[in-house]
């Protein structure tokens, strides 16, 4: 297995044409390959396993064990289709089966809908912001599960609809209607809270 500590030197540079090619390589036992992929992936997936599991140490053993498997059906990878897909599925099922062996709950989603807040901002900008982001962790938490998901994976793990679709087995209309729901209500739920706050 590789390290944990790893060179993120090439963490979200690989486009979907090189993870492709990485994956033909991988089917024939490319040490390199495999190394590539695990380099580029590794970061956004333990990320997801926290979310999922919200504790880090049983994200590290998911993803550890995600990257096992995909060593384990190397041989039956198919190109044509996202190993980045692939290892997200892999994951996801691994930290349900975790949260609920331990009947452990849901972990709670970063925000992925405010703006970051500007360099140095006063007191009070600061208070406003904390504030809010509490409001829309809440909002988004009360989300239905499957609006919250594609929304996690789409906003904050940067996967395409396609991508979200082969993770969630639901067709990408359905992922992008999920997204659009939850987007709906975030936003309406901001905009009772804050009305100025979505105006351009």
């Amino acid at each position: 297995m590789p390290r944990e500590e790893k060179d993120s030197t090439t963490e979200g540079s690989a486009s979907s044409r090189q993870l492709a090619e990485w994956c033909r390589k991988l089917r024939n036992s490319d040490h390199r390959a495999y190394e590539e992929i695990f380099r580029t992936l590794y970061d956004p997936l333990l990320n997801y396993a926290v979310y999922l599991t919200k504790s880090r140490p049983v994200a590290l053993d998911i993803i550890q064990d995600a990257f096992l498997k995909l060593w384990e059906k190397r041989s039956t990878l198919n190109p044509d289709k996202s190993v980045k897909a692939l290892l997200y599925l892999i994951v996801r099922n691994l930290a349900f089966n975790h949260n609920r062996d331990t009947s452990s709950r849901s972990a709670k989603l970063s925000d992925p809908i405010y703006q970051p807040l500007p360099n140095d901002p006063g007191p009070e900008e600061a208070f406003k912001a904390s504030e809010l982001k509490e409001k829309i962790d809440g909002w988004i938490d009360s989300l239905p599960i499957r609006q919250r998901e594609a929304l996690v994976l789409s906003r904050m793990q940067g996967l395409s609809h396609e991508e979200i679709a082969a993770v969630m087995n639901v067709s990408p209309r359905t992922v992008n209607n999920h997204i659009v729901r939850a987007l709906k209500y975030i936003h309406g739920q901001v905009q009772g809270y804050e009305p100025t706050l979505l105006k351009s």
